[in-house]
């Protein structure tokens, strides 16, 4: 008994840190790796990523990994496509297993693949355009990721991600070689190890639910002579079915099933903002959803559909983007 009550005192320890450190982070102007902070789930986007204490299978990696630890039977694989912004390309895959019962806990793996198809290279040069082009490039990312979550009770559970992540943009014009006779070329890569972390805690309070999550947690990384840091990303939330807190007299038969999801953001690189998710669900079927972002440029609602049945459940996920194309997500999960 003592030494489950020193567990759970170290974790708690442990949020406050992390908690202390994330929020202590000076805003900057540019972080890299942007792929990153882009959920692919298309659950997740329709309820405006707002899935911090969400339980979603497998897709937890992509939101806070210790709600693997509530993965519904003993498999799940997640597959799912993102049409993004500018033809972009996000194809994502996460796999998770409950061994045992989960009596060792659940473990995962994630993998994200960009595509930004093909752009006009260019460097900046002292001529009349400013720019010299260097050809067609075919920039790629990926990041790959290891996950765990265990449940600490049938109420506190913490889990975490180490991923390898790269991106690469093409061969570009060395500065350096400009000025000689031979004009190298440079391929521009980066790559880094990168951290999420997470907790959920169930209050006992009829559905209420309280959790916080660190993603994209790594040291600076460095594009031929500039340096950048990761967008970090820290959340708190909480989540609950709206049913639970009304009256028995005023409850309608076929609405049972009212969850409603806010998570409060904390970026690196831009200001604090809200997100809230809806989703009603009728007989486990069919899922009707709905977000809203509050104090985030060029987006404000997202909308969403969910089929589930016999282990197999489709999700779709539209995102007005405002003067940029409206973004669509697809995903498939099967379980057993």
């Amino acid at each position: 008994m003592k030494a489950k009550k020193l567990t759970y005192f170290i974790s708690f320890i442990l949020i406050i840190l992390m908690s202390q450190t994330v929020w202590g982070q000076k805003k900057l102007a540019q972080t890299g790796f942007q792929f990153l902070s882009v959920v692919p789930d298309a659950r997740s986007a329709a309820m405006a990523n707002a899935m911090t204490t969400v339980s979603n299978n497998s897709s937890a990696l992509w939101d806070n990994p210790a709600l693997l630890s509530e993965m519904e039977g003993r498999f799940n694989l997640t597959v799912t496509q993102n049409q993004w912004l500018a033809d972009i390309k996000h194809n994502a895959l996460s796999l998770a297993v409950k061994p045992f019962g989960g009596q060792f806990g659940v473990f995962g793996v994630s993998l994200l693949l960009v595509d930004y198809g093909e752009v006009e290279g260019t460097i900046v040069a002292n001529n009349e355009q400013g720019y010299l082009e260097t050809g067609m490039i075919k920039p790629t990312a990926y990041a790959v990721g290891l996950g765990y979550a265990k449940a600490l009770t049938n109420k506190f559970s913490v889990g975490g991600q180490i991923k390898y992540a790269s991106q690469y943009l093409g061969p570009v014009i060395d500065s350096y070689s400009i000025k000689s006779t031979e004009v190298k070329t440079v391929d521009q890569e980066a790559s880094v190890l990168a951290f999420d972390f997470g907790t959920n805690y169930r209050t006992g309070f009829k559905s209420l639910v309280f959790g916080m999550s660190v993603r994209n947690f790594s040291k600076e990384i460095k594009f031929s002579q500039e340096e950048f840091q990761l967008p970090l990303i820290f959340s708190i939330g909480f989540s609950a079915n709206i049913m639970d807190f009304v009256p028995e007299r005023f409850k309608v038969d076929r609405l049972k099933d009212l969850l409603l999801t806010i998570d409060a953001v904390h970026p690196r690189s831009y200001p604090e903002y809200l997100k809230t998710g809806l989703e009603y669900r009728f007989a486990e079927i069919l899922s009707l959803r709905m977000g809203y972002y509050s104090n985030v440029d060029e987006r404000s609602f997202t909308y969403g559909i969910g089929l589930n049945k016999f282990g197999f459940q489709f999700d779709y996920a539209y995102v007005p983007f405002g003067v940029f194309d409206n973004v669509q997500r697809f995903t498939l999960k099967f379980s057993w």
